[in-house]
């Protein structure tokens, strides 16, 4: 069962996502963008993705969406192989991908009828406002986008994703674009929403502190190519942080410190392979040893803890044949 926001999902419950042994390959490339990446997302988990540009990100999250095909490795949702698009899965991409000559509703209608093709209009209208008023857009549901500012452009397609009640919403740096103010606003809807619908989340970004705020769990990729998952970081924060208090928390400078070492000097030194096949899990928020900012103390790249601190979580995926 998903948990609300002030809880964790079960750290004993089955995956909900399981990725196997991942890579990808493309014609007439010496070395593969990444291989034997493997990870799990449980049920109601909101997990980020952070890494250098091409390394990987988007593919792996077209992959998880059907869109793409991966070279190597299995994706499994809820104990079913991922072989194709499905309405199980939503998609906010960079862009906010609407079309241009529909209203806000028509918009998202569209969508609502792709899933409940049998409802009629005044079903399709109400469920529409509800998601509509959900991101805060009710005043302008009948407008086209070319009359809508880039933060509600992006809000309207947040909205026409959580229409389709998808198992897994899957993001693409959907704030990339917007201003701080617009971007930090967004962050505490997507917050206020994933508690109200209990959604599990994979998102690519590269904020960390976006990661930190919106994240259970932030999976560090190292740099391409043959890039992999080369950490995967616990947030120990309390799950109903906010962005407005966030700094006030010890432990946010800790896991701060962490990422930003990772992604400026480590994730080179584990680029071509020399990743992790099986990422270690670890927990510098509480491990006081990273306020000095040598993040690398908690956790060493071959995946073996330096300290009694930073917890290992052993990773088993089968084994493809």
């Amino acid at each position: 069962m998903p948990t609300d926001r002030n809880n964790r999902p079960d750290s004993d419950a089955a995956p909900f996502l399981q990725v196997e042994q991942l890579g990808k390959t493309y014609p007439g490339a010496a070395a593969p963008v990444f291989d034997r990446v493997n990870f799990q997302i449980r049920e109601g988990e909101f997990v980020c993705i952070i890494g250098h540009s091409g390394c990987g990100k988007t593919t792996i999250l077209n992959v998880l969406a059907g869109l793409e095909t991966a070279s190597a490795g299995h994706v499994f949702m809820d104990r079913r192989e991922v072989a194709g698009p499905g309405l199980e899965r939503g998609v906010v991409f960079q862009g906010h991908a609407l079309m241009p000559w529909l209203s806000v509703r028509r918009n998202i209608a569209f969508a609502v009828r792709s899933k409940w093709p049998d409802w009629t209009r005044v079903e399709v209208d109400a469920h529409v406002e509800r998601y509509v008023a959900l991101v805060g857009l009710a005043e302008a549901i009948d407008k086209k986008p070319q009359a809508l500012s880039g933060g509600m452009k992006q809000r309207v397609g947040i909205a026409r994703a959580f229409a389709i009640q998808p198992r897994m919403l899957l993001l693409d740096e959907p704030f990339g674009a917007l201003d701080a103010l617009t971007r930090g606003t967004i962050q505490d809807e997507l917050l206020r929403i994933c508690a109200e619908t209990h959604q599990t989340v994979f998102m690519i970004t590269h904020d960390v502190d976006e990661a930190i705020l919106l994240a259970d769990r932030i999976l560090l990729m190292s740099n391409g190519p043959q890039a992999r998952i080369g950490e995967i970081v616990i947030n120990t924060m309390p799950r109903d942080r906010r962005r407005a208090t966030l700094h006030h928390d010890p432990q946010y400078y800790r896991i701060r410190n962490h990422l930003v070492d990772f992604l400026v000097a480590r994730s080179q030194q584990l680029s071509h392979g020399r990743a992790p096949e099986l990422p270690p899990s670890v927990r510098p928020g509480l491990d006081e040893g990273s306020d000095t900012g040598n993040a690398a103390d908690a956790a060493d790249p071959g995946g073996t803890p330096a300290g009694d601190d930073a917890e290992v979580i052993p990773f088993h995926p089968r084994r493809s044949a």
